[in-house]
């Protein structure tokens, strides 16, 4: 394989990136195929368009791989140990970026395992509660709140989010249409979701509340009660 220019690994400024979809050009794409290998089979020289295509490609793993930095983690470390909560990495998301601005608040005792994902908007705010329990590949995705109480677990694979993808404009990609929102989430104290369950904008989940596997909330639950379902209903009072 051809190596990596030096100054691929230098110099790139992932913040301002722009990660909107390159065109193709199918022609440079057979000219980069062609400069590749010649006949006899051995590696020629690298083309201007492939150093293009690696610089773009580098600068996507910085951005999209940047919680593996060892920086980070250790940044990570540092939020954790000043504020009494453990992260098991890998982790993603804008866990940090929200932590050094203040916009995710996570208390004492709470545990994030392997693969949770935190993500929020730019004024978006998260706040957990203390002694909490997010366990593996658990996603909050905040536009504007989501809040979680004290001693509150979520189990493997828990979505909880307080806006949906806009699909509703023929003419645009539903990655590009933004989103819609009914309100902040908020998840009461003493709450158990159990795996899979997802939690959509605008709900509340009073106090000991027990959810479902696979279960999808989209209305309030009382406090004190067992829910299931799709969408989730009160099956009884605890």
């Amino acid at each position: 394989m051809p190596r990596l220019a030096d100054d691929l690994t230098v110099a790139v400024d992932d913040r301002r990136l722009d990660l909107r979809p390159a065109k193709v050009d199918a022609t440079a794409q057979l000219g980069h195929a062609g400069s590749l290998c010649g006949q006899s089979g051995k590696l020629g020289r690298v083309s201007e368009g492939e150093q293009t295509g690696w610089r773009i490609w580098w600068a996507k793993r910085r951005w999209y791989e940047r919680n593996r930095r060892l920086a980070r983690r250790r940044r990570l470390a540092r939020h954790a140990a000043r504020g009494g909560f453990f992260i098991r990495q890998p982790v993603e998301g804008e866990l940090l970026e929200a932590l050094d601005q203040g916009r995710l608040r996570i208390g004492a005792g709470t545990l994030l395992e392997p693969g949770c994902w935190l993500t929020l908007a730019p004024a978006a705010r998260i706040e957990i509660g203390a002694g909490c329990f997010l366990n593996r590949n658990t996603m909050l995705a905040a536009l504007e709140l989501i809040e979680i109480g004290d001693h509150t677990m979520l189990a493997n694979g828990c979505f909880v989010g307080d806006s949906a993808h806009r699909f509703d404009d023929p003419d645009v990609p539903i990655t590009q249409q933004g989103f819609s929102s009914k309100g902040p989430v908020r998840i009461g104290a003493n709450c158990w979701l159990g795996v899979n369950v997802v939690v959509t904008s605008g709900v509340t989940i009073g106090e000991r509340c027990v959810i479902g596997a696979n279960s999808v909330v989209t209305h309030n639950l009382p406090p004190g009660t067992i829910a299931a379902g799709a969408p989730a209903s009160v099956i009884k009072s605890i």
